[in-house]
């Protein structure tokens, strides 16, 4: 991926854990990476198409000059978030922020935080079977946009039957695509706390639910923890998460299967048949 480099970037602002630090302020250096595509920018010669280093300058400078915080962690964390809201061309961003002579009560050059955030492609499976179903989806769709995440792609509606407890009413499920600043463990977060604004009880495993939202995969990522494992450890299994995320990601391939979703989807739809 392409970038714009603005290295060492002089700033005075007044952030530290010291009192006199936030009233005299000091000297900040910040070196920051913007990834982007800069293909067409290059080629027809066009601002529109880039990013203005001269703005991002201006805008970083603003931000770290009007705010105020102790740590430098969360000085660089806050600035590199507000840059992504501010150009969402960026698609990622490595951020150096230097604190010369910090008081530290002895001679350093600077101590300085280095941090690199992303954007995130994310796909969902949503499903429902109580109450007004397809209410609860998009209401829950709708409680995914956020100032850090936004959908980028809905399915179709797909009414299906139940998987697991076949006693209970049919679902009507789909798959959502997002670009989110979230990490996993914030995302799953976000969603457990959607499910239980919409009254997600945990009575019965694969029982009946309002609503239900699964992470099946996050970019490339393969973790696999007690509260978080992706991708989705049963999704090359069930057709009713396959189906709708092929319609919207049927090239997207699975990190440890190494096999596109709409060839999942096939394999699955012809063992089905035999």
């Amino acid at each position: 991926m392409d970038n714009i480099i603005i290295q060492n970037l002089e700033i005075y602002a007044y952030h530290g854990v010291y009192p006199e630090e936030n009233k005299l302020g000091q000297k900040f250096i910040l070196t920051l990476e913007l990834f982007s595509d800069l293909r067409l920018a290059g080629k027809i010669d066009d601002l529109s198409n880039s990013i203005s280093y001269a703005e991002v300058c201006h805008f970083a400078e603003t931000f770290l000059s009007k705010h105020q915080f102790q740590l430098i962690e969360a000085c660089v964390e806050a600035l590199v978030q507000a840059l992504f809201h501010q150009y969402p061309k960026v698609k990622k961003i490595h951020a150096i922020l230097k604190k010369p002579w910090a008081p530290i009560g002895s001679h350093l050059e600077y101590a300085a935080v280095d941090i690199t955030r992303s954007r995130h492609t994310v796909y969902l499976s949503l499903g429902s079977n109580l109450g007004n179903k397809e209410e609860n989806l998009r209401t829950a769709i709708q409680a995914l946009y956020s100032e850090d995440t936004k959908v980028t792609a809905v399915s179709s509606f797909y009414e299906t039957e139940p998987w697991g407890v076949t006693d209970q009413p049919s679902f009507l499920n789909c798959a959502v695509a997002l670009s989110t600043l979230l990490t996993p463990f914030e995302l799953l977060e976000t969603i457990q706390g959607i499910e239980a604004s919409l009254k997600r009880e945990r009575i019965i495993h694969w029982g009946p639910r309002t609503i239900d939202l699964d992470i099946l995969l996050y970019d490339d990522l393969v973790t696999d923890t007690p509260e978080c494992i992706i991708p989705h450890p049963h999704m090359q299994y069930r057709l009713f998460v396959l189906e709708p995320l092929a319609e919207i990601a049927p090239w997207v391939v699975h990190p440890l299967l190494h096999q596109r979703i709409m060839d999942l989807k096939n394999t699955l739809l012809n063992t089905k048949e035999r």
